[in-house]
């Protein structure tokens, strides 16, 4: 038991540091990109091409995977104490993992094609404010992007496969590669090329590294599977079961993709520079997302899924890892907030101010970026939720709070975006984080949905508010110091967050281990022992 509960740890310590790495290369990757192109037309085209082969992705990749194919596969290949059983689900699970992969591969190349014959229909639809040279483009790097979006879709079945092992860390950490791809093109061509042209070449760098993050992931994946053979048999149980539960799904993150669309269509209708900004405010705005609620929640939807017992059973199992895991998402992703909120302009700076990306360009972004931060924990907190329900095979409560929190977002976004700015008499790129604050609103009423709906059915679940007020207290308390160091330092912006944050983080530790926080106590008395060890 022991053991079975050090690997789980491992599990999300191994997601965290492969998206960590994959995270930070994708901070590089925007602050070159931020060098090179800036606020420019040839900026927001690009960023505005990645939202239409990326609903592809969204819509078939890792997210409905985890939630449909995921809990039925690991399901299967959890061990019992029948060895014969485990041998008929070990090839049960081959055929379905094969199944899948299949039906997947051809479903995705049906709609790359379709999705190629579609752009300039697209783009009139996603980026209505984009007229000439600039529509263009857009339509060309959405024509070169979509391929490798199928590649990154068939690389999210290699992750399912992957996560369902528990072999976590090369499936999160295959984005680095993507990455690297991109930064490549832009260092090799950036000085060369007019904008226009490197955002066509950086396309097709990015087609590349989709190849290579499939590549890299293909060979263990299929190891793993252990009987791969190409079927399209949808007649089999528990392919039928990953089918049902697909299509929600789908139409879940089919309406989340369509809120973040209506964002962008709406972005593209502010001054310029809006699409861009909104695209490098989500960038940072989705780094404590990605590193502390999917490492968290990604860990544990197959140990979830994993578990056999009675109803009631695994109702108290599911109750006592969810309490485990908003605790720990919310240790993380409240100084988070409160980083963005007090320091985001000295973080931007850091990593995006350079060439063609300026001061006014690091102020625009950090209000944006703070807009974005209402709805931070909710968002994070909600994601967990989420993955329950799924571990639980249904995925049509999470469906119906998505309707809900679309169309919030939609109304919202608009008065946040056009008449309130106008109203307050302020300049119309404060639309743009408009757009972010009432994307957040929207996060919290789906967190609160969904929370109420899995209590029904587990019992009382949450974050207890002493805990939530000892968490903001030390937050806060942190972001004084770190504000009180800014005031007396003077460096190059990458040496004055290092030093910054540095006491930020301390100040963090320091307070909530004083405070007696589980969480922290836990973290710093290993390195204690391990420096005590190693003396």
């Amino acid at each position: 038991m022991n053991q079975k509960k050090e690997n789980e740890k491992s599990g999300a310590i191994f997601v965290a540091l492969g998206i960590f790495l994959s995270r930070i290369s994708g901070l590089i990757r925007v602050r070159v990109f931020a060098h090179y192109f800036g606020n420019s037309d040839a900026g927001d085209a690009f960023n505005a091409a990645l939202k239409i082969p990326n609903f592809l992705q969204n819509l078939f990749g890792e997210g409905v995977l985890s939630a449909s194919f995921i809990p039925v596969y690991a399901n299967l290949i959890a061990t019992s104490h029948n060895e014969n059983l485990d041998r008929e689900n070990h090839i049960e699970a081959a055929k379905v993992a094969s199944i899948i992969g299949s039906l997947l591969f051809t479903v995705i190349s049906i709609l790359v094609l379709i999705g190629i014959l579609l752009t300039p229909f697209l783009i009139d639809i996603v980026a209505p404010g984009f007229l000439g040279e600039k529509r263009l483009l857009t339509i060309k790097i959405v024509q070169i992007i979509f391929p490798g979006t199928g590649l990154l879709v068939m690389s999210a079945w290699c992750l399912g496969i992957l996560n369902s092992h528990r072999k976590f860390f090369l499936s999160y950490v295959a984005p680095v590669i993507w990455n690297v791809s991109i930064i490549g093109t832009l260092f090799v061509f950036g000085s060369r090329s007019t904008q226009y042209n490197l955002a066509e070449l950086t396309a097709w760098g990015l087609v590349l590294g989709s190849f290579l993050q499939f590549a890299i992931q293909l060979p263990s994946a299929i190891k793993l599977v252990g009987h791969f053979k190409p079927s399209l048999n949808t007649k089999l149980a528990n392919v039928s079961i990953v089918i049902r539960n697909f299509f929600p799904v789908v139409i879940s993150r089919g309406v989340i993709q369509l809120s973040a669309y209506i964002d962008s269509m709406l972005a593209s209708l502010l001054p310029m520079g809006a699409v861009s900004t909104l695209a490098y405010a989500q960038t940072l705005y989705l780094l404590p997302i990605s590193l502390f609620g999917m490492s968290i929640s990604a860990s544990e939807l197959p140990a979830m899924s994993s578990l056999k017992g009675s109803v009631d059973e695994v109702n108290q199992f599911l109750k006592i890892r969810l309490e485990a895991g908003l605790k720990k998402i919310a240790f993380f992703i409240i100084p988070s907030v409160c980083a963005f909120l007090f320091l985001g302009n000295i973080l931007i700076s850091a990593i995006l101010q350079s060439g063609k990306f300026k001061l006014e360009d690091v102020n625009y972004v950090w209000i944006v970026l703070i807009g974005s931060t209402v709805g931070l924990l909710a968002s994070t907190l909600g994601r967990l939720y989420s993955s329950t329900f799924y571990s639980l095979k249904d995925t049509k409560t999470p469906l119906k709070f998505a309707f809900i929190r679309v169309f919030l977002t939609t109304t919202l976004g608009y008065l946040f975006a056009f008449p309130i700015p106008k109203l307050l008499g302020l300049q119309a790129s404060y639309g743009t984080a408009g757009l972010t604050a009432s994307a957040g609103l929207s996060g919290w009423v789906e967190f609160y949905l969904l929370r109420r709906a899995l209590n029904k059915q587990v019992g009382l679940t949450g974050l207890t508010i002493k805990y939530q007020a000892l968490l903001w207290l030390s937050a806060i308390s942190a972001s004084l110091v770190g504000l009180a160091v800014k005031s007396l330092i003077h460096l190059r912006p990458l040496y004055s967050a290092v030093i910054i944050f540095s006491f930020f983080g301390a100040t963090y530790f320091a307070a909530t281990y004083f405070l007696q926080i589980d969480e922290s106590k836990n973290t710093i008395d290993k390195i204690v022992k391990k420096l005590v060890r190693k003396k």
